[in-house]
């Protein structure tokens, strides 16, 4: 039978992820967000104190191995904490969500690089000051949804690697939404060995970011999630050692771009329920102390019913989520249609929910004075995010 009760231990990290997530996330991501130039927002020691304590807490490295210093949660523990913490501030967790990738596809996929795991992971998680953030750079400025086309064979990512005595040489451009683009200390790059493979012609490469040619573009000035840094990365002669490659090209490539996806859509499905639960207990607040036509407003019937459908959508899109983890936790990487199908639908019901709880605040609603805008906002960029969902659903439909 399914369980539904929370273990002692995922009591335990939830509340503790509620209390930080209420105490220092909320507001230090409601001053960063009203920043009108995004660049100031990665300068400030505010951004950086939250990112310290998320470290030290260990939100930071909550799915990697003990063994190398993480805790070695769960799917379906960390999924909750996503949720809690995305509740609080979406815009940090979907900081925190991409910073680990780095040590995790090391650990993951060359655990027996021991040069690796002394150079990225274990700093990683023995770092206290929130600064050993990584990105993941795979869209391109033509190669975008097309990151999913394994078939065509004219398609492959123009960012190239080149073998030469005995070191890669990366060259290209990643487009302007790897998340921590602008601020990471080391990067997964997914660049072309073989173009003749297509897409599958990608070998998956470990950059630091301190890298002699790797270069960061602006910040994107975006309408919401105005915490998370999502910048471009270029690479000019960028050396790195061949050791560095921990993915080679060929066609087991969809395999790994499928587990990255089944994971990731999880984390962003988590998210958008926690953007949703904002909304929804700020109006649900709101409804009972707000009085019109002699009583609160949540007693009429049609604002008692905006309510009902948000809670609906929010417990529906947590149930497909905690699926979703069942089955990662299970057998790693989980089952991708199901990942998908559960990003599509909370993102789809974040967007739609978040909007008419800003209804249930009337004209106020459309105020920064209050909380519900910037949730709505946040929720419009988490449909994309990962993915597509019109692409998603496509590649999820073809796995029926």
């Amino acid at each position: 039978m399914v369980d539904f009760e929370p273990t002692q231990t995922q009591k335990q990290i939830i509340a503790s992820a509620r209390e930080f997530g209420k105490e220092v996330i909320h507001p230090a991501e409601v001053i960063l967000d009203r920043m009108a130039d995004p660049k100031t927002v990665y300068k400030s020691d505010l951004f950086w104190k939250v990112m310290a304590k998320a470290f030290e807490l260990g939100f930071s490295k909550m799915a990697l191995p003990e063994e190398y210093g993480g805790m070695g949660l769960d799917a379906q523990t960390t999924g909750m904490v996503w949720e809690e913490l995305a509740r609080w501030g979406p815009g940090f967790a979907t900081t925190l969500m991409p910073g680990s990738i780095v040590a995790q596809l090391i650990s993951f996929l060359a655990p027996t690089n021991q040069k690796l795991i002394d150079q990225f992971v274990i700093p990683f998680c023995q770092d206290n000051t929130g600064r050993h953030i990584s990105a993941w750079c795979s869209s391109e400025p033509e190669i975008g949804s097309d990151g999913k086309n394994y078939h065509d064979l004219r398609i492959h990512h123009h960012t190239s690697a080149e073998k030469k005595d005995g070191v890669y040489i990366i060259n290209g451009a990643k487009s302007d939404f790897p998340s921590n683009g602008g601020i990471a200390r080391s990067f997964i790059v997914f660049a072309c060995i073989d173009p003749s493979l297509g897409i599958k012609g990608s070998g998956t490469f470990v950059v630091p970011g301190d890298a002699k040619g790797l270069k960061r573009g602006e910040p994107l000035d975006k309408i919401g999630l105005r915490v998370l840094d999502q910048s471009a990365v270029y690479f000019d002669n960028v050396e790195i050692s061949e050791d560095h490659l921990i993915f080679p090209c060929g066609n087991d490539y969809p395999m790994l771009h499928n587990a990255i996806l089944t994971v990731g859509n999880l984390a962003v499905g988590y998210v958008a329920v926690g953007v949703m639960r904002a909304a929804y207990e700020y109006a649900l607040e709101h409804s009972k102390k707000r009085v019109q036509w002699g009583k609160p407003i949540f007693e009429h019937q049609l604002i008692a019913k905006k309510l009902f459908d948000c809670y609906l959508a929010i417990e529906s899109a947590r149930a497909l989520l905690w699926k979703g983890s069942w089955l990662s936790a299970k057998a790693f990487p989980g089952d991708l249609k199901t990942s998908i199908a559960a990003k599509v639908y909370a993102t789809e019901q974040a967007i739609f929910h978040t909007a008419e709880m800003m209804e249930v605040f009337g004209a106020y609603g459309l105020s920064k004075e209050y909380p519900v805008e910037k949730y709505a906002r946040d929720a419009k960029l988490l449909r994309i995010m990962d993915g597509t969902n019109e692409t998603l659903l496509i590649k999820a439909a073809s796995l029926l």
